[in-house]
Order: structure tokens, then sequence, then C-alpha cells
């Protein structure tokens, strides 16, 4: 499904998401991923990147590459990380024909709705990763964490709020409430987006099946929330 928010509207992300909010978030990624990884990481792949702005805080010397569906999205992505490649495809089905130390996918992974499409994705993870590399997925939340209610924020010509409600077994749903403002005149727009929740178990699977090893993650997390890392297997196939 198409969203407008990664779209038409992807230029107001910068204001809703600034860059520097991202800057904690990508050196503590990075550490778990060394963590994991068997050797230090020289090469890095980014599945959902988004923006761009967590990938705009790692090394400049890391060889990163970054991908995202959405064009618009890359647009911007392109812009803060002009010297990086940059590859619109679907996590689900994207093959690069090459292996990184390390594979990154955070809260793009919500928008896997069905237990097939996160095995996929995660799939996707596990093949473009070198045996004895480190795939880490940090999703917004997980069926045992999930809890209704709303959160917003922005910038002084854009605002957004999120209300999130349970929508099915496998599943939740947020209204987004993006508002403009142009001088004295402001805008609402609104979109409804359905969002993958999974359980922590069918997480483990997914990995686990696509030749991934479970990896203890030895940091505070207390602000990331569920984090899955692992270590691809040194001697499997590709699934």
């Amino acid at each position: 499904m198409s969203y407008r928010l990664y779209h038409e509207l992807a230029p107001y992300w910068p204001q809703l998401s600034p860059p520097e909010l991202h800057a904690a978030a990508a050196g503590m990624y990075l550490e778990l991923l060394s963590m994991a990884s068997d050797a230090p990481i020289q090469s890095l792949l980014e599945l959902g990147c988004g923006s761009g702005h967590l990938a705009s805080h790692l090394p400049a010397e890391l060889d990163i590459a970054l991908l995202d569906l959405s064009e618009e999205m890359l647009a911007l992505s392109r812009a803060v990380n002009p010297d990086r490649p940059h590859h619109r495809a679907d996590m689900r089905t994207a093959r690069l024909g090459r292996t990184f130390d390390a594979v990154l996918l955070h809260d793009a992974v919500m928008y896997m709705s069905t237990p097939a499409d996160l095995r996929a994705a995660l799939t996707t993870a596990a093949v473009h990763c070198r045996p004895g590399g480190a795939v880490l997925v940090v999703p917004d939340v997980v069926a045992e964490t999930f809890a209704e209610g709303a959160i917003s924020g922005g910038g002084d010509a854009a605002q957004l709020l999120e209300w999130h409600h349970s929508a099915g077994p496998h599943s939740y749903r947020v209204d987004f409430a993006l508002m403009l403002r142009d001088g004295v005149s402001v805008r609402c727009i609104h979109e409804q987006h359905e969002l993958g929740l999974f359980s922590r178990g069918l997480f483990w699977e997914a990995l686990t099946g696509a030749g991934m090893i479970p990896v203890a993650a030895e940091l505070p997390l207390d602000e990331v929330g569920e984090v899955f890392l692992s270590q691809r297997s040194p001697d499997s196939l590709a699934p």
C-alpha cells in the first residue's frame, strides 16, 4: 500500500524527525552489530532507510548501502548521504548480489503486515549478511509490549500526531494527523496505516529459519525497545 507520508508528504520528514535525533541510536546500533560480528564491521546494509537520517550519523569510512521502497524518501536520504549507494526495492524481495558485514532493519519492519512478509524481510536481511556477520532488527513494538495510545512531535511548521490502536492478531493501526502551518494558516491531513504486530517468538523463528544465531544484546536498551541481534551461521547456506 502506498502512503502519502512517504511520498508527496515526504519533504516534511526533516521537521518531523530531525537528523540530530538519530545520533544516539546510530551509535548504539553500530555497537550492537559490532558485538555480534566475528570481525570488525566495514560494510553495512540498511533496509528501510527512509530519510537516511540514521545512516548520516554512521562513520564516513563505513561502506553503507541504503534501501527503501519510496523514491521520495530516498531523495531525502541522498541529500544527507550523497556518497552512498541507494537502492529502490522492496525489502521482502530485494537481492543486491552481494553480502555485508552487517545488516540493519529498524522501524520499517513494522510495515511487514503478515507473518509471511516478516519472514521474507528477515530472509532478505540474512541473505545479504556474510557468514559470521551480524543482523540487527529493532521493531517499534512487539505483541507482548503493545499498548494503545497516542504520541506527537515535530517542528514549528509541521506536527505529527500518532494514535495507535489494536486491529487484529497480527496488526495494529496508526491514525496519523499531520498538521502543517503556513503563516497563520493551518491544514490537517489524516492518514491511516496498518502495521504488523508479531511476537518475540515469531521474530526469532524467522531469523533462525534464515540461518541466524541469536546473540545476547549486552547494552542498556531502555530507550531502544525490542532488539533482535543475531550472527549469520558461519556454515549456513543461503535461505
